[in-house]
């Protein structure tokens, strides 16, 4: 398969059903958040799933690879990034399965349509304004800052999106957890699970993944804590059953720092 892949660019085997995925570092790769995310979800048979910002386009490929929903869409508010992403699609033979689409989340409802999807993923931007350390490659800053759309945005645009009793999936950091929690019932996502995610047993959470419905009764399940690292530096028997029919090679991979633990 012909993908016009760049100089700068390199093909990562994701080590699921041999599907791959171009990334650029100097630019920006996807992380364990991404794949946590892809393991939280859930698209079952005939439903249509939507990406909010799915950068190179790592959630529809892994979601399409784990699930049997419908149909995947993918919306990217940069071009490089998206154009990156469809050349994976097409390098991975899923056009008829995955669009990407080139976008703002802002206007992501009048894009596609109230009510378009049962199922909406979202990886966003976690930094508010000037907080954190400013990078200087903007396609970086612009992946952890909330620059082209805040969290209140992600949100309410999910909330048009998603049919009634839709399913929403977000990872997000635990500092804006009480902000997360207010956006998402003012817009009527009842919030029904929440997971945090740790790097070791001792450290404070790093991520957490939570999922809300659309006109959902009010019960959140919390659920026990995951785990990334054991002792030794190695990953734990649940992240690693995370990736599927992940070898050894793979692990050793991403200890090395092919792939970072992204934002």
């Amino acid at each position: 398969m012909i993908i016009n892949q760049k100089p700068e660019e390199r093909l990562d085997d994701l080590q699921i059903k041999g599907y791959k995925i171009l990334q650029n570092p100097g630019r920006f790769c996807f992380g364990m958040d991404a794949v946590l995310l892809s393991a939280f979800a859930d698209v079952k048979k005939n439903e249509r799933a939507l990406d909010l910002g799915t950068g190179t386009g790592i959630l529809p490929i892994l979601l399409h690879a784990k699930y049997k929903g419908q149909h995947y869409t993918g919306l990217e508010i940069q071009p490089e990034s998206a154009d990156m992403a469809r050349r994976s699609v097409a390098y991975n033979s899923l056009e008829d399965k995955i669009d990407i689409v080139t976008g703002d989340i802002k206007e992501a409802a009048e894009q596609f349509g109230p009510a378009s999807f049962d199922v909406i993923t979202t990886n966003p931007p976690y930094m508010i304004g000037e907080h954190g350390l400013k990078n200087d490659n903007e396609a970086k800053y612009i992946a952890r800052h909330e620059v082209y759309c805040t969290l209140q945005d992600v949100v309410e645009q999910s909330a048009k999106l998603l049919k009634d009793k839709g399913r929403f999936y977000m990872v997000h950091r635990p500092f804006r957890l009480p902000e997360i929690m207010c956006e998402m019932c003012r817009a009527k996502l009842e919030p029904k699970r929440m997971r945090l995610v740790y790097s070791r047993v001792d450290k404070e959470p790093s991520m957490v993944l939570i999922e809300g419905m659309k006109n959902g009764r009010p019960r959140m399940q919390v659920e026990a804590p995951l785990i990334v690292y054991e002792e030794d530096g190695s990953y734990t028997e649940e992240v690693l059953a995370m990736y599927g029919d992940m070898k050894k090679s793979r692990e050793e991979r991403w200890q090395n720092g092919r792939v970072k633990d992204k934002k």
